[in-house]
């Protein structure tokens, strides 16, 4: 399973969100390059990075510091927030994401998620992300009514292979995963998922782990690094990457 530091920048930052909070925010670098590099000097082998200004105001803001990141530290990207054209997505892979993360878009835009499948195959990754049991969208201001396992087999049935699922009521709180619900989204899904959500210690890692999904590829943890709940160390020995 993979481990994926997170970099989510806000008005030029690194920060983390409360549960999807633009005001409940805590910055921890003043410079996304600089909290990228202390994940990858730790020994982190990929990165999740988050353009929150983007995934506002419905357009990528933070490419630059993407291009930063990749240049400096050549480790392979997720990359997503604002992603809503295939302009901009064809400019986050451009300035060196290995994957683009599309959330908003792929719920409102069918056409523009079909047009990215089939340009971007093997690059694509869609967001599922969930508060109170539905799926939410726009930087998590906007809630539907979307249930998670349908949305997932219909995503799959468009020829999306590559998911990451959030539990937004759990971000940032640090109070563990629900590993009942993981378990059943991994079964659900007919591809690979990334978990992301409230990962506040290693047992939650080795909670993961012991799902033994094969769909389950990797875990996005970004507060409990930043406050040094474990290690990427430790976090890689749990994980096996």
């Amino acid at each position: 399973m993979i481990l994926y530091p997170a970099i989510d920048i806000l008005g030029g930052s690194a920060v983390r969100l409360v549960k999807g909070d633009f005001a409940a925010k805590k910055v921890y670098d003043e410079d996304p390059l600089s909290a990228a590099r202390a994940w990858t000097e730790a020994g982190a082998r990929h990165l999740h990075v988050v353009d929150l200004d983007g995934a506002k105001e419905g357009r990528a803001v933070n490419v630059g510091n993407l291009r930063r990141i990749v240049d400096e530290l050549g480790v392979p990207v997720q990359y997503g927030g604002g992603l809503r054209t295939l302009v901009a997505i064809e400019e986050a892979i451009e300035a060196g994401a290995q994957r683009a993360i599309l959330g908003t878009a792929a719920f409102k835009d069918e056409s523009l998620l079909d047009a990215a499948l089939a340009r971007w195959p093997q690059r694509i990754v869609v967001s599922v992300d969930v508060r109170g049991g539905h799926v939410t969208t726009a930087g998590w201001t906007e809630g539907t009514q979307l249930g998670t396992e349908d949305v997932i087999a219909g995503l799959y049935e468009r020829g999306a292979r590559e998911l990451v699922f959030t539990n937004v009521d759990r971000d940032g709180m640090l109070e563990g995963p629900s590993l009942e619900e993981v378990d059943r989204v991994a079964a659900a899904v007919r591809g690979r998922v990334i978990y992301s959500g409230g990962i506040g210690r290693l047992a939650d890692l080795e909670g993961l782990v012991a799902l033994g999904r094969e769909s389950l590829a990797g875990v996005i943890v970004g507060k409990a690094l930043y406050e040094r709940r474990f290690t990427v160390a430790e976090a890689l020995a749990v994980l096996g990457e």
